[in-house]
């Protein structure tokens, strides 16, 4: 068999070996057998919530199995068809076959992806939380940029972005933002962007032309529902009250409007300043935080699953999850998985998926990959 069909193969026994990790094959047979005798059931809409879910793990369970046994069915019959096109030396049907296993090689990725974003909270919208770091203006001209390049990427995928919380920068850029974005799986997404990002280029505010290397660090969360109980007592939390600042107009500049929220256990801050309603903004905080909690929940249960440290950490060096440089040369490179685009324009005007992706398949294999950072 060719070289090139070779590799097809492999790019989808590597897929498809993923997906049978991350739903533990064995388990999810015997799971759907045991949802589809509940779907039968006549008393399972009794309870019309517990149906809904079932059906829902049901509906995932099943695509993610057919979509592996489909894709190996078609593999095993466009190998037998080249290995059959060789023999007879048919090379019109070869070439055609291995074609059509490279369109299955890049469909298996696509059902790849889709069966990893099977998460508990993978389909619910985003918050993507930006913050400056140390190094005044160079940082947080860079955290705006960070602030353009998660709009464009949600914008490329149809998504919906809102901006929640906006705090300008002191001569450029900003010294944070949250952004909500609203679509289709935008948290399971997103969620692999959370650590520091580094930045390395010739300041355009350095009258030297020296080289600057900026940090800024991302958190993302999920916005939760009121199906999700996260439970909030009034006696853990400091509420403040101040005027907002930035854009918004002279009423909002005048009045208390804006609200911050610190959460005394965990000393998780929220504030929300968009909306000249401080009832509306307290009821934005709340949902922020209601959110954070929700994610610290999840990050907990991962660190115990994978036996790894899913928090935070300080935006500095050492830390950083993916750096920019766009001096002397273009690159941008992930530090966990070792994914590279010489293209860093593209990167930055929202060309994330091929980062998001590889990240994605790392938190199933559990392999950390040794790489190296660029200076």
């Amino acid at each position: 068999m060719r070289a090139e069909a070779q590799a097809h193969v492999e790019k989808i026994n590597a897929a498809m070996a993923l997906v049978r990790r991350f739903i533990d094959w064995d388990r999810a047979l015997r799971r759907l057998d045991e949802l589809n005798a509940r779907v039968e059931d006549p008393s399972l809409w009794n309870d019309p919530k517990q149906a809904q879910a079932i059906m829902s793990e049901r509906r995932r369970l099943d695509e993610s199995i057919n979509a592996v046994k489909t894709i190996e069915k078609d593999r095993d019959g466009t190998i037998e068809l080249i290995e059959l096109a060789e023999m007879e030396g048919d090379t019109a049907i070869e070439d055609e076959a291995v074609a059509s296993l490279g369109a299955l090689a890049e469909r298996s990725e696509i059902d790849k992806i889709k069966a990893l974003l099977a998460g508990e909270a993978d389909g619910n919208n985003a918050f993507i939380e930006i913050n400056a770091g140390a190094g005044g203006t160079e940082s947080q001209d860079w955290a705006g940029m960070l602030q353009r390049m998660y709009t464009r990427w949600a914008e490329r995928r149809g998504l919906k972005v809102e901006l929640i919380d906006f705090h300008d920068g002191e001569q450029a850029g900003i010294k944070s933002a949250t952004l909500l974005v609203k679509g289709e799986n935008a948290f399971g997404w997103a969620k692999t962007e959370s650590g520091v990002h580094r930045l390395v280029r010739i300041s355009p505010y350095d009258s030297a032309a020296r080289r600057h290397t900026s940090f800024s660090s991302v958190w993302v969360y999920p916005e939760v529902d009121d199906d999700i109980d996260i439970q909030i007592e009034d006696k853990d939390l400091r509420i403040d009250t101040y005027r907002a600042s930035g854009a918004g107009g002279q009423h909002v500049n005048r009045t208390d409007s804006a609200v911050r929220i610190v959460h005394l256990p965990t000393n998780i801050v929220v504030q929300s300043q968009d909306d000249r309603s401080q009832h509306k903004n307290r009821e934005t905080a709340f949902k922020r935080l209601r959110a954070k909690l929700y994610e610290r929940e999840l990050q907990i249960r991962e660190a115990k699953a994978n036996a790894e440290n899913a928090t935070k950490t300080d935006i500095g060096w050492g830390h950083q999850i993916r750096s920019y440089v766009l001096q002397p040369y273009q690159m941008v490179k992930d530090l966990r998985t070792g994914v590279t685009s010489t293209a860093p324009d593209e990167v930055l005007d929202g060309a994330l998926d091929p980062f998001m992706a590889a990240a994605l398949s790392q938190r199933v294999t559990g392999e950390s990959a040794d790489v190296e950072d660029v200076d």
